[in-house]
């Protein structure tokens, strides 16, 4: 297999002057508390300057890769070593990290920088207005990287008093997650790669009732389905499908209507039951993790799951290793429909604790992070160390091979603003990346963003978290064959007629106005 052949860059040892200059009015290094090393002496000065210590930052974050990074990776020494920084970081995973947080939220103990993965949660917006985080509003301008951020990052993360209480970490507006499929078997089985619901159904099928990995058992599944308990987890899409939208929110007749009321999530739910009945998804579904459900796609046991276009390469490289046939395919589009996302997937918020300076070293920091020669530092490692190059191609040594297993982590703390970053993954062959990236434009001719991002309703810091929980489990028991679906029919009427319901939606659709009228 051929590996991606990447355009090498410059790597400099110290933080560009420009962003210092920008972070702390000069200097080519972050420094202690905000200040920076002095520049390199001139031949006649007797002796230089000593050096600033480095500024201690201790971070809470998550990964997505099979194992955190230790505190000797090699990599973490050397962001440390070009941050002028000593990093104190707790990988977290992604499996129990909204709990993790709350928890640690409400201690009041807080990290120096910690990752909020969804901003306007009740408890962060309570801790924003509460002054747990610093307002970062006027001061990101003044970093080129986290300046250069897509608008939409910076607009949807404000809370409603206008103000940001973080740093997005940046995505893509396109190449979000959204269903991948094992082509492969669509191939050995005959079929298209489906453009329709009906068409993916017949997949889920044949995945399931013929074999598709010819070993003679009947021991897999078209899609590796899990949900969440305030939310529909890896079965969100299936929703936005059926309701042609993107969120938990659709403009009817001019207003905000919750999704929940809608026909389509009514089909949605329907969908799913008979997929269920049929066995197509996993019988324990209700109480999978998302990595379970990864594994399973790994392990050759399921045809189907959700990630982006460059996700859908870790299960196809792990798949490779004993069928270089297999081929996850990130879909274009179902029905016509894909989504745009708002350019951030969380957020970074600073401890309001933490002195003003130090904070200044930490957007610096952050800022570095953005950058190309960081971007190349979390993907390929060092040359001659992590890979080596032949013939313009980046070949991972042994020592790459094993710390850079842990990018999935180092992509949730640095990540650079490139439309095609959802594309590419480390190790990927070229075929397989040119392929991402004409999807992806493809996705981006129709893709549908998320109105709803960043509208404010009180009502939903009070009463939407317990809502959320009960909508949830009506439609996973409807799913799971519990209850039938005159029983969603019937939480529907009810809910239409509950006054928190009714008062969020009057509240959502009054933030949607006012930001309408600007």
């Amino acid at each position: 297999m051929k590996m991606i052949r990447i355009q090498t860059t410059a790597i400099s040892v110290l933080v560009t002057t420009a962003l210092m200059l920008s972070a702390c009015g000069g200097g080519s290094g972050i420094g202690s508390a905000g200040n920076v090393t002095p520049t390199e002496p001139s031949a006649k000065n007797q002796s230089a300057p000593a050096a600033s210590a480095p500024t201690e930052i201790s971070i809470m974050t998550t990964f997505y890769s099979p194992e955190p990074p230790d505190e000797n990776n090699s990599i973490i020494k050397e962001i440390e070593k070009r941050t002028n920084t000593k990093l104190k970081v707790s990988w977290l995973s992604p499996n129990n990290y909204n709990e993790k947080m709350n928890v640690t939220l409400a201690s009041g103990d807080m990290p120096d920088l910690m990752l909020i993965s969804d901003p306007f949660a009740p408890v962060i917006r309570r801790a924003a207005a509460q002054g747990a985080f610093w307002d970062v509003t006027s001061m990101y301008k003044n970093f080129p990287k986290l300046n250069d951020f897509p608008k939409e990052a910076w607009e949807f993360t404000k809370m409603e008093d206008g103000k940001n209480y973080g740093i997005p970490r940046v995505r893509p507006v396109d190449g979000g997650g959204f269903p991948y499929i094992r082509k492969d078997w669509l191939d050995k089985l005959g079929l298209p790669v489906p453009q329709t619901m009906d068409e993916m159904y017949t997949a889920w099928k044949a995945f399931t009732n013929n074999d598709p990995d010819g070993n003679g058992k009947a021991d897999t599944f078209g899609f590796a389905a899990n949900v969440e308990t305030n939310g529909m987890g890896a079965l969100g899409w299936v929703e936005s499908v059926f309701n042609q939208t993107n969120g938990d929110w659709k403009v009817v007749d001019g207003k905000l209507t919750n999704i929940n009321v809608l026909q389509g999530t009514r089909d949605a739910l329907v969908y799913l039951n008979n997929a269920y009945k049929d066995k197509l998804i996993p019988e324990d579904f209700a109480i999978l993790k998302p990595s379970q459900s990864r594994d399973m796609v790994k392990a050759g046991k399921a045809g189907m799951y959700t990630d982006t276009p460059e996700g859908a390469w870790e299960p196809t490289a792990e798949l490779r290793k004993t069928d270089p046939k297999a081929d996850m395919l990130p879909l274009t589009a179902i029905n016509g429909f894909t989504y745009k996302d708002s350019g951030f997937f969380g957020m970074y918020a600073v401890n309001k604790k933490v002195p003003e300076a130090k904070l200044k070293t930490i957007l610096a920091f952050l800022d570095y992070g953005a950058s190309d020669e960081a971007w190349d530092l979390v993907s390929y490692g060092l040359k001659d160390v992590h890979y080596t190059e032949k013939d313009g191609n980046k070949v991972f040594t042994e020592k790459g091979t094993k710390e850079l297993v842990t990018q999935g982590a180092f992509k949730q703390l640095f990540y650079k603003n490139d439309k095609y970053q959802r594309a590419i993954r480390n190790g990927m062959a070229d075929d397989y990346l040119e392929r991402n990236k004409k999807i992806i434009d493809e996705r981006s001719k129709i893709s549908k963003p998320n109105i709803s991002v960043g509208l404010y309703s009180e009502t939903a810091l009070t009463a939407g978290s317990e809502l959320s929980k009960k909508i949830q489990d009506i439609k996973t028991k409807v799913i799971f064959n519990k209850e039938p679906i005159g029983a969603w029919d019937e939480f529907v009427k009810k809910l239409q007629t509950d006054a928190d319901f009714q008062k969020m939606s009057k509240e959502m659709n009054d933030s949607y106005q006012k930001r309408s009228a600007k």
